[in-house]
């Protein structure tokens, strides 16, 4: 299971601020009213570090253009820029913004709307540093223009142009690149600073510069860079911040992020396609764009096939989590005949996301693929048959399964100490690890992790998916009930086919 480096309080600390609003400027809302294919669409920023998601086409960069035309700084046409007679859509463009900033509010926030009519934006934006890391931040050293001239045998610059990377920038490249970036060097190619080539060095003393960096290694230098020396609490937008990097790199960059929110009061909005940028986030701090709706919730990227109808498949089901997952997985296996290859389950993160996912999927005319929702038995969501959303039993699933499984032990105990990879005659030692367990855990979410470290380091989803399989197995009639509103939702001739 992934374990984010960034302490649960630091990210308590900062949902907390950013819901009091206790900023000097921060962006904390803002309404699409219309905007491309998006109606009175609002996305508010519960979290100071925002991940945008959704597919290509989604509306990612709408989101992160409409933040930006907030201030003054970024000109609208920065991310929407009109082609004559060829953009007539953009006529009453609306976008409506909720702000803080104490110089012109000390004490609550205040609203401002930004519109294009007569072919023009009209706006009143207040003044706030704004930092634009493009795509194009990957453009190799060779392609890019400004350093042409420096692709020379005899290019050099004085010794007072070439400044060591500060220790918090090398510090921090160091820790998302995971390499020493102890020796490398920013030159400056005029006088001012504006334009910059980096050098490098080899663990054996070999100098090299910006022209033989790998695309990632070069951007985040240079993002970093520019973070570490903008003005406190402003506002950063990264488009696809998973270009040019590695998983890990990815995952370290938005821990990075993180810690500028808290140090440095700063505030970000990325887009992204990648699953590991938003393993350090919160719930709150992850929107789904999808053309015309914009969802807040965590989520598993893959899944958004699903939302947006791109899948081969009969039928779809959103879930909380991922426990629920594999034991919906284990339902349909059981399930007398049930054709399992037509279905695919999507674990949502959170039971509001589910619900809502379903919802959009099933209302939304262009998907012809039937979904339902299943929440857990605490969700404090309605089930609701003619809305697809049904509940399963009990209060915690992973506590009903877990006591279900142990009282049924005499029955399914040796079969369960085998899929947990022990013998068979050790069951009696399983079943006690167990009762152990179930006494000194206070949370039922980790009674499948606990039982795994106390036999050996078993892999959580092991035991996890050990424990849902055999209690389908010992319960076909609950297990038929529990999916029966799905066979009602497929196709009749794939229905029939697999009776």
């Amino acid at each position: 299971m992934f374990k984010s480096e960034v302490r649960d309080s630091t990210i308590n600390a900062l949902l907390e601020k950013a819901g009091s609003r206790n900023y000097g400027r921060y962006l904390s809302k803002i309404v699409l009213k219309r905007v491309r294919g998006f109606s009175n669409e609002p996305v508010s920023f519960d979290f100071p570090v925002t991940a945008i998601i959704g597919p290509n086409g989604g509306g990612k960069t709408t989101v992160l253009g409409a933040a930006a035309c907030a201030y003054k700084i970024v000109s609208p046409r920065r991310f929407f820029a009109k082609s004559g007679k060829y953009d007539e859509s953009m006529q009453d463009w609306s976008i409506e913004y909720e702000l803080v900033d104490r110089s012109i509010n000390q004490k609550d926030i205040f609203r401002r709307t930004a519109t294009f009519k007569n072919h023009r934006w009209n706006r009143d934006a207040p003044e706030r540093s704004v930092l634009i890391f493009g795509v194009s931040r990957t453009v190799p050293a060779n392609e890019r223009s400004e350093l042409l001239r420096c692709a020379s045998g005899t290019f050099s610059v004085p010794d007072n142009q070439i400044a060591e990377f500060p220790n918090v920038l090398r510090d921090a490249v160091s820790r998302i690149l995971g390499k020493d970036v102890t020796g490398f060097r920013q030159l400056k190619l005029h006088a001012n600073g504006e334009v910059t080539l980096l050098t490098g060095v080899t663990k054996t003393g070999t100098g090299y510069s910006e022209f033989h960096f790998g695309a990632g290694e070069s951007s985040i230098i240079r993002m970093v860079a520019g973070i570490e020396v903008a003005d406190d609490q402003a506002l950063v937008l990264i488009e696809e911040i998973e270009n040019g990097l590695h998983p890990v790199a990815t995952i370290r960059l938005v821990e990075y992020l993180i810690d500028v929110a808290e140090r440095k009061k700063m505030q970000v909005l990325f887009t992204t396609h990648s699953n590991e940028a938003l393993q350090p986030l919160p719930s709150k701090a992850i929107w789904v764009a999808t053309q015309d709706r914009i969802f807040q919730g965590k989520l598993d990227v893959r899944s958004l096939r699903a939302i947006t109808g791109q899948i081969e498949t009969k039928a779809v089901i959103f879930v909380e989590d991922r426990f629920t997952k594999i034991w919906v997985e284990a339902l349909l296996r059981q399930g007398a005949n049930f054709p399992v290859d037509h279905v695919q389950i999507h674990a949502m993160e959170g039971d509001g996301t589910a619900v809502a996912m379903n919802t959009y999927h099933n209302k939304n005319p262009v998907m012809d693929t039937p979904s339902i929702c299943i929440i857990d038995g605490d969700s404090k969501q309605e089930s609701n048959a003619e809305k697809r959303i049904f509940r399963l039993p009990g209060e915690s699933p992973e506590a009903y399964i877990f006591d279900a499984v142990v009282e049924s032990w005499d029955t399914i105990g040796g079969k369960l100490s085998v899929a947990l990879l022990q013998r068979f005659e050790n069951s009696d030692h399983v079943k006690k690890t167990c009762i152990s367990v179930r006494q000194q855990t206070m949370d039922p979410h980790l009674l499948f992790a606990h039982v795994g470290e106390q036999l050996g380091l078993i892999p959580e989803t092991t035991v996890s998916a050990a424990f849902a399989n055999l209690w389908a197995q010992a319960n076909p009639e609950i297990v038929e009930s529990l999916i029966s509103p799905l066979r009602d939702i497929l196709p009749a001739d794939i229905a029939v086919a697999n009776i």
